[in-house]
């Protein structure tokens, strides 16, 4: 989780150039998807299933299954990862365990079979040819290009990271026994073809991954190969496996999934403690002593009761409440999410153009990478803890640690770690934030602040973290 958003940022002259989008090659993809939004990508992702329909009928329900003959959306499905770009993958410093597994079923177990150290590109292939050996390459998007631009899209769409594998399978083998994932998927076959099956669930929309045995899962409730440019979806819980049939050299799909610990439970196990915190400050019955010695009990019937009283006067109170404050929930997505795609080969964007001044019109950009928190003072620590506004951003974010962990073990070879960025303002901030965010432009001047100093250092703060542009 985020430690601290960052200070107000330091104004400087020099800053004239105006944010930078580096230019977006002609040439970078074939318009097989519409990249024109986010909606527009997933619906072009699921097409020609409709986005109301694929929500009302399938999503979190059952599996979806879209075979496609289409040359030219297989060959684009084909250029996001392919058996011949191990190789030159090979030479960036991939380690087994962090970037690569290879791994085998057998006898319904899953067998690791990796080596230690650094990937050599030769006894990988060594592995895939003579081993039969499945190779499982973590989060592409880190080193591929089109799928970041794919994944940054699907991650505005759904408000929830999206990570994604791909598993590359020579003929008459299988990679991993029957199983179940804690995600929704979304699988994309690029090469070959592979032949999977699909079991009803043993717990519906899992919190959790878990291997399940062939005597448990029943028969199959859906079986068919997958070809270049076919999808299938299927939600969290699904049990499934997947194997290469003979005479298909070797299949490579890449599985995209989402909704990783983003239920209800997990948003009430964020929004509650502060709910309770608030309403406290005002209902003194949630001020009142619990019982003596309710903490060494093995009982608790009567407290269950009291607790049950409480619980109904904190739904009472959310009924009235206009917002929730889902701090962590939102830092946690903010801070470990894919930066904007910006075009091929861009420049990181730095602030510039046109100072905003007090009678400057201002615009909100990068709206889906930015999120307004309220939160107690980071960076006092007295015993009374006033509360700020924080604005935290993803511009800055590194597309190399992409799901590649949390702070406590993302260190990289550099020692460093991935840090939240964003700005810190007072209280007073809150509606002239608001008035940017719900506004497709704003004079500065008439941002809700008491003085043209406060509207202009609102103005400036974001601008130097090119979350603002001046029309």
């Amino acid at each position: 989780m985020p430690k601290k958003g960052g200070k107000h940022a330091e104004m400087g002259k020099e800053m004239q150039a105006q944010c930078k989008r580096a230019k977006v090659e002609a040439a970078c993809s074939p318009l097989i998807m519409n990249f024109d939004s986010p909606e527009s990508l997933f619906g072009s992702l699921i097409s020609p299933i409709k986005e109301e329909v694929f929500f009302r009928e399938y999503w979190e329900q059952k599996p979806l299954l879209v075979q496609r003959n289409d040359p030219s959306l297989a060959a684009y499905y084909q250029s996001l990862f392919q058996l011949s770009d191990l190789k030159e993958l090979c030479s960036q410093r991939l380690y087994y365990g962090r970037d690569i597994n290879i791994c085998r079923c057998v006898n319904g177990k899953k067998k690791v079979l990796n080596k230690e150290g650094k990937v050599n590109y030769m006894q990988l292939k060594k592995d895939f040819d003579q081993k039969k050996a499945t190779i499982q390459f973590h989060q592409p998007q880190r080193f591929k290009e089109e799928l970041w631009k794919i994944q940054e899209k699907l991650e505005c769409y759904f408000g929830s990271l999206v990570g994604s594998n791909v598993y590359i399978t020579p003929q008459g083998s299988q990679g991993l026994p029957p199983h179940y994932d804690d995600v929704e998927v979304f699988i994309l076959q690029l090469e070959g073809e592979k032949h999977w099956r699909l079991y009803k669930p043993t717990v519906h929309l899992a919190r959790e991954y878990n291997v399940e045995s062939e005597d448990r899962i029943g028969n199959a409730t859906h079986e068919f190969t997958l070809k270049p440019g076919d999808l299938l979806y299927f939600p969290r819980g699904t049990i499934h496996q997947a194997d290469t049939p003979l005479g298909i050299s070797y299949s490579t799909h890449v599985t995209i999934s989402t909704y990783q610990n983003n239920s209800w439970g997990d948003f009430l196990l964020d929004a509650i403690p502060g709910l309770v915190f608030e309403t406290a400050k005002e209902d003194v019955a949630l001020r009142t002593s619990i019982p003596r010695q309710l903490l060494m009990q093995v009982e608790v019937a009567d407290s269950a009761k009291k607790l049950s009283s409480l619980l109904r006067r904190l739904a009472d109170r959310l009924e009235n409440t206009i917002e929730l404050r889902s701090s962590d929930m939102k830092k946690d997505f903010i801070m470990n999410r894919l930066p904007p795609w910006l075009g091929c080969n861009s420049d990181p964007l730095t602030p510039g153009g046109k100072l905003p001044k007090i009678d400057s019109q201002i615009r909100l950009q990068f709206r889906d990478h930015a999120i307004i928190t309220v939160e107690p003072d980071q960076e006092n620590s007295d015993e009374i803890r006033r509360e700020m506004v924080y604005v935290y951003h993803s511009l800055k974010n590194r597309r190399e640690t992409h799901m590649m962990g949390t702070e406590d073990d993302a260190a990289g070879e550099e020692g460093t770690l991935q840090q939240t960025h964003g700005l810190r303002f007072p209280l007073s901030y809150l509606d002239a934030l608001k008035q940017i965010w719900r506004s497709s432009t704003v004079n500065v001047k008439e941002l809700n602040l008491t003085s043209d100093a406060e509207k202009e250092n609102l103005a400036l703060s974001l601008w130097t973290e090119c979350l603002i542009e001046v029309i």
